[in-house]
C-alpha cells in the first residue's frame, strides 16, 4: 500500500510504503548513501503525547508514491530515482489512536526542485480517487508555505458512515535537501506552523 495512502488509512492516513522494490527508475538510488539521521525531529517536537521509533537509516520509499491512484504511474516521476540519501522516523501518539512520519531526502544536484515539481503533478493527477469504499482528496493548502521554501497539504479520506480522516503534509526544500513531515490533524493551524517551523530548523 503507497505510504501516503496507509498515511491516510493508518490514521487512517496516505503517503509510505513499507519496503519498496528496487525497478528500473530506483537505479539511482540502489547504492544510496545512509543519510544522518540528525535533521529528523524528535517525539517531543510534535507534542507532548508522541513517541518517536528510532530512526531509518536505509533508503525510505518517497513520500508521495499514490500507486491506488488509477492515475498515478511510478516513472512518471523521475526525480525520487536520483536521491542520494534517504532517512525517515515514524511516530505514534501515546494512546495508539495515530501516527505520524517524518523522511528526509538528499538528492542528486537540481533535482530537489525538480521532486518539487514531480509532487505538484502528483497532487493534481491524484486530487482526488476512490480507495476501499472511501474517497481520498488532496487539497494544496498553501504553495509558497514558509515564505516560499515549502508546500503546506492537507489530505482526506470521506467516510461513508465515519468522521473524515484529514491529514497534514508539510514538505520544505532547502537546497538538494527535501523534508516531508505528515502528520494527524491537530485541529490547529499553529501546531502545524509550529512544527513546520522546527522541521525547517532541523535543517540546519
Amino acid at each position: 500500500m503507497p505510504a501516503v495512502l496507509s498515511a491516510l488509512l493508518a490514521m487512517a492516513a496516505g503517503c509510505h510504503r513499507g519496503e519498496p522494490g528496487v525497478g528500473p527508475d530506483e537505479r539511482h538510488t540502489a547504492n544510496a548513501e545512509r543519510g544522518d539521521p540528525s535533521p529528523l525531529l524528535g517525539a517531543g517536537e510534535l507534542g507532548a503525547d508522541w513517541h518517536a521509533d528510532d530512526a531509518r537509516t536505509g533508503l525510505a520509499s518517497w513520500p508521495w508514491e499514490q500507486d491506488s491512484c488509477p492515475n498515478y504511474k511510478s516513472s512518471d516521476y523521475p526525480a525520487k530515482s536520483h536521491r542520494r540519501a534517504a532517512v525517515e522516523r515514524y511516530y505514534r501518539l501515546s494512546d495508539g489512536s495515530s501516527s505520524a512520519h517524518h523522511v528526509v531526502e538528499t538528492y542528486e544536484p537540481g533535482w530537489a526542485e525538480r521532486n518539487v515539481d514531480d509532487v505538484r503533478r502528483v497532487l493534481l493527477r491524484c486530487a482526488t480517487y476512490p480507495v476501499l469504499g472511501s474517497q481520498v482528496s488532496f487539497d494544496v493548502v498553501d504553495p509558497q508555505y514558509l515564505e516560499g521554501s515549502g508546500m503546506l497539504v492537507r489530505g482526506r479520506i470521506a467516510h461513508a458512515d465515519t468522521p473524515n480522516t484529514v491529514t497534514y503534509f508539510v514538505m520544505v526544500k532547502r537546497g538538494e535537501t527535501v523534508s516531508t513531515v505528515r502528520l494527524p490533524d491537530p485541529g490547529s493551524q499553529a501546531v502545524v506552523d509550529s512544527i513546520a517551523a522546527r522541521a525547517v530548523a532541523r535543517l540546519g
